[in-house]
Order: structure tokens, then sequence, then C-alpha cells
């Protein structure tokens, strides 16, 4: 259907409000995109850029040809070291049912359930790895959490003969250059009244996610590129990598506008522009926000959060100084030694053929001829290196661990080879202390994700589904749920205490109660139950498939309370654990759903006694 000439030019009213609020917030930007872009050539090793006139960023060059430029990067392995401690972090979750009603309790385990089986389809580990190499340079970054109708199962037909799907959830990581909030003073993501997604996608590209052909043009972005900048020493350059300016052909920027229900808009509004075109433009589609509310689809993780500053702060940012120090340091000692080994001859006016001296040198073996009479040709004396430049570089060595919060204590020369366990373990956690702001971020971003995701569940999952959850002992759970199975996204996080804690610090944890006795019951003994989760803390799953039996027992109990719940008659079975049975049997009578249903249906109570008198029966012969 075309558009009236009113509605084309209300769109266009719209498309160019949207345009200048996004130019103006990149306006506002701007200072944080260079300091960004320092960080990331100072961790690829191009460490002789500046800001220059205008805020951009360019390379200083050498002032003399013999000047020694050599690149120390010590970035490069601080960052190894807090990525490598970081991505141990892999919390997991555990969802609190709505209340103590065994059908809530039931449907908690679902969503557990759910989270499981997308943990692995949504590579969520790898995806929160990527996003903390991109906090770790940049500061920031953001996590997306969205639902694509176009992926999932065939469910039908749609009247144009189109395939219908059931949709699922997409979670993409996104660097903070794509995210302008609507101001930078904000803290967080809740402060923000709205915040504008935008990235430059070629014209095929926008012509396949929103069906319209828009104008290509050529877009302004940056990539990794291997250039001469003039590193090196005496005698030869160097190539490092850098961040430079590129342009993308043939594209646009789709500019996504997300903004909070309002008074004028009480659902939220969504606006997206493609180049020039409106091609959205209605409510916030997510129903993501706390109490059932429409929120942004965004989670933010930091590395180091800035009071009163919505963009975290990086350790490679307070590294920059320290690293251009050291460079200097190192570089002016090499041309110390330089002029030590190769000399400064002192050569009269006139008494030699200087283009041959400045070609060859004194090389061993040359006659030097030089005129009669004259002096002949001798080297200054050098003084000795000064020890000033050892101290400075020691100095600044340390600077480097003091400033990052992260020291590698295997190969770090001041540890004693006589030091105790208990010290060395004190050592390993203070030097974990300055990490803990960071795993805290990717902890709670974790937990916002799994949040995020059961409420586009329960929002968008109509049809039934079917799900898998494979266990470390290889078996695998299939189950059915549908939005009417997630009840609650309350949710919270296992083993915060202990979620930087390597293998071996946890096998030690749990030798150290067995041994003081903390993990046994009344009588002395070991529970079936305690044995199956110590073996999965030792990581040896696989060892429980003998107490797997249990487990199976306890589900063949619970699916008989809900049968009998709903009035089906359950008889007890020779292969029956009647012990395992006649515990889940009285706990789920004790509570308060089976009261509820009780009152509707006195036969319930009649059917779940008979059973449990079987089961008694059975235990006396």
């Amino acid at each position: 259907m075309r558009k009236d000439k009113k509605e084309m030019i209300e769109e266009k009213a719209i498309v160019k409000e949207v345009i200048e609020d996004f130019k103006r917030r990149a306006e506002e930007r701007k200072s944080f995109d260079i300091i960004w872009k320092i960080n990331m050539n100072f961790l690829m090793g191009n460490q002789y850029c500046n800001i220059g006139y205008g805020g951009q960023l360019e390379e200083s060059d050498r002032q003399f040809f013999w000047q020694e430029r050599e690149v120390y990067n010590h970035i490069a392995p601080i960052f190894d070291i807090r990525f490598a401690k970081l991505s141990r972090i892999k919390p997991d979750i555990n969802v609190l049912p709505a209340s103590n009603d065994e059908r809530d309790k039931q449907s908690a385990k679902v969503s557990k359930k759910i989270y499981k089986s997308l943990k692995n389809k949504l590579e969520i580990e790898n995806k929160v790895n990527q996003g903390i190499k991109w906090s770790e340079v940049c500061g920031t970054v953001f996590y997306k959490v969205t639902w694509n109708s176009n992926l999932g199962q065939v469910v039908g037909l749609s009247d144009n003969g189109e395939k219908m799907r059931s949709g699922e959830v997409e979670l993409s990581v996104v660097s903070p250059f794509e995210i302008y909030p609507d101001s930078a003073v904000y803290e967080s993501l809740r402060d923000c009244q709205s915040i504008i997604h935008a990235k430059a996608y070629s014209t095929s590209q926008i012509k396949s996610m929103f069906g319209v052909d828009v104008k290509g043009e050529k877009i302004n972005t940056f990539s990794l590129d291997n250039v001469s900048v003039g590193v090196g020493g005496l005698g030869f350059n160097g190539t490092v990598p850098k961040i430079i300016d590129a342009v993308k052909e043939d594209s646009a920027i789709v500019i996504e506008r997300y903004q909070r229900p309002s008074a004028d808009y009480p659902d939220g509004r969504l606006t997206i522009v493609a180049g020039d075109k409106l091609v959205y433009d209605d409510v916030l589609p997510y129903i993501c926000g706390e109490d059932k509310t429409r929120d942004f689809p965004f989670v933010k993780q930091t590395s180091i959060e800035e009071p009163g500053c919505f963009w975290g702060t990086s350790v490679i940012e307070r590294l920059v100084p320290v690293q251009r120090a050291y460079n200097a340091v190192k570089n002016r000692k090499h041309e110390f030694i330089n002029r030590l080994s190769l000399g400064v001859l002192s050569v009269e006016d006139g008494s030699v053929d200087l283009d041959n001296l400045e070609d060859e040198g004194l090389c061993p073996g040359k006659v030097l001829v030089y005129r009669q009479g004259s002096s002949e040709p001798k080297y200054l004396q050098s003084e000795s290196l000064p020890s000033g430049l050892d101290d400075e570089e020691n100095n600044l060595l340390e600077e480097f661990n003091k400033i990052s919060g992260v020291n590698d204590l295997v190969s770090a020369s001041n540890i004693s080879s006589n030091i105790s366990g208990n010290a060395l373990e004190l050592l390993i956690s203070q030097d974990e202390t300055r990490l803990n702001a960071s795993i805290e971020s990717i902890k709670f971003a974790v937990k916002d994700i799994a949040k995020k995701i059961l409420k586009l569940y329960k929002q968008y999952a109509i049809f039934p589904r079917i799900a898998k959850i494979v266990g470390e002992n290889g078996q695998i759970e299939m189950f059915y749920y549908s939005s009417s199975d997630i009840t609650s996204d309350d949710i919270e996080l296992e083993n915060q205490t202990d979620g930087s804690q390597t293998l071996a610090q946890r096998r030690e944890m749990l030798f150290s109660l067995l041994d003081k006795g903390l993990l046994y019951d009344e009588n002395g003994q070991l529970t079936n139950r305690m044995k199956c989760k110590i073996l999965e803390m030792l990581g040896l799953g696989i060892w429980e498939n003998a107490q797997d039996i249990k487990d199976l027992h306890i589900k063949k109990a619970d699916n008989e309370n809900l049968k009998m719940l709903d009035g089906v008659s359950c008889k007890t079975s020779e292969i029956d654990d009647d012990g395992l049975h006649l515990n889940e049997h009285i706990a789920f009578m004790l509570g308060e759903d089976f009261e509820k249903r009780k009152l509707e249906n006195s036969n319930i109570e009649k059917l779940f006694l008979e059973h449990i008198r079987a089961h008694k029966k059975n235990m006396e012969e």
C-alpha cells in the first residue's frame, strides 16, 4: 500500500530527527573513541601514536635517522594474564521458584534446564570471553539479547506460502564503538532514557534484513593492518600492526534508537533508520525489564567502573604513560650502547676522505690515509652507562605491576624458593584482589543475560518446543517446554565465592572438608547424594554412573506426584526404591500446592495415602 504525502513528510521528519540525534551523540563520544583507539594500538604494538590536531590519531616520526624506536610491549602480556584469569570465571545460575508450591518449584527447575540447554547453543561462555577482551581493551562492552523470529523449527506456513518458524533468542557481543547513550554522565543503563545502537551494513544486507533498497555510500570505519610506522633501530625499520581508518563501499548505517516507557510512549519506542529510510517506528518489542516492563535488550559489562561516567576504564589506558616512558628509557640505553660500540670519530677538516670514512667507518684491516702533517682520526672517549637508566627501568617495571594489579608469580624472580605454601597462597589471593571489580561485573552480566533470555522465552515461546541437556556422564535428557512453564525469572548466581578458583584449589578445599568431617551425616556416613556431589565438584562426573539410578527413582516419584495430583492412581513397582519414593511423596504432601488441590478434590489425599501405605508395606516385606 502506497503512503500518502502526509505520512511521507512525517517519516522524513522522524528520519532527520534520529540522524541529528545520532550525530550529536557521536560528537559527544569522540573523546572516548580516540582513547579506545590508542588502547588498541598500544596493545597491538603501535606505541608511537599521539592525539594530533583536531583530536585525530597521528603517528610521530623519527627526529634523527639514528634514533632508536623499538617497542618493548609490556601491555600485551599484562592483557594476556588478566584475560587468562578473568576467562576462568564461569558463573552458573540458579532459578528461584516464585513460591513454595510444588508446581513453581518444578517450573524453576525447567527454567534452569532451559538456560543450560541454551548455554551451548548460544555459545554463552565464548561470547562472554569475547566480551572480556573488549572490556579489557576499551573498558566497556555490551551484550545484545534479542528474539529472531526467522530461527527455530518450522511450525507452519503463512498465507503467502512462506515458512513460519518458532523463533529463537540471539545473543551478540556489541563493541562500545556501536553504542551511543543519551548522556555520558549516567553510570548505568538503568539511568539512560534512550540509547542508540548504530552499525554499518552493506546495502545487500539491509535489503535482506528490512526488505528496503537504500543508497550506498562510503562509510568510514577502522581495521587492522600491518604498516611501517618508523619503528626499529639504527639502520633498519620495523613493521607493527596498526589500527587504521578504512572505508566500506556501498554501505549505509543502520541506527536503532531505543526509548524507555514514558508519559508520551507508555510502552516505550523503537525507531530504526537504515540509510535515509524509516524501516520501523513502534513500541519497544521486548518485555525484558523488571516487573514485566519493556526495556533495552542490552547488558553492560565494565573492566573498571568510573564514578559519574557511563564508560568504564581500561587498565591499558592507565599503562600507556608508563609504556611510553619504558620505551624511551630502553631506547636511550641502546643509543648509548650504539655510541660505545660504533664510537664517535674526531676528524680534522680536510685530513681524510670523509665520504669513504662515513660509508665504511674504521673497519678491521682498513688502510686509513690522511693528509701529511694533520692529526689522525681518533675515537672520542665515552663515559660508562649511567646507573640512573637501570634504576629507572626497574622502577617502571614495578610500576607496571602496581598499576595493572596482576603479576605472574610463577616467573617472578623475587619469590623465594623456600616460601611456605600458606604464604604463597596469601600472595596469590592478594594478587587477584585487584581483579574483583572486573569479576563481579562479569558475574552480574551473565546473571542479566540469563534473566533476559528467560523473559524473552516467556514472551515469545508460545509453541511447545523440545530441548536437551547433556550431562557430564554423557546422558542426554530430553524435555518439552513452552512459555507457560516459565513462571519465575528470579535468578541468583551459584558458587559466587569460588568462581575464580582453579580445579586444584576446589579439590584441596573438598579434601579439607572431608578430613574435618563436615560432609558426613549424623551417623558419620556419606550419603549417596553427597557422594555424587563430591565427585561432580572434583571434576569426575563420569564416575557417577553407579549412582544415576537414584536420580531416576526421584524423577519417577516426582512424575507420580503430578499424576496423583491430577486424580490418577499410581501403583508401586517391585523395582521401586521405597525409601526414596516415600521421602519424595511425603515432602510433596507437605507443600502448599498439595494443600490447595486437596481442598478442590478430597480424593487426592486418599490416592496419596494409599500409595504411601503400599510403599511402607513393601518395605516391611
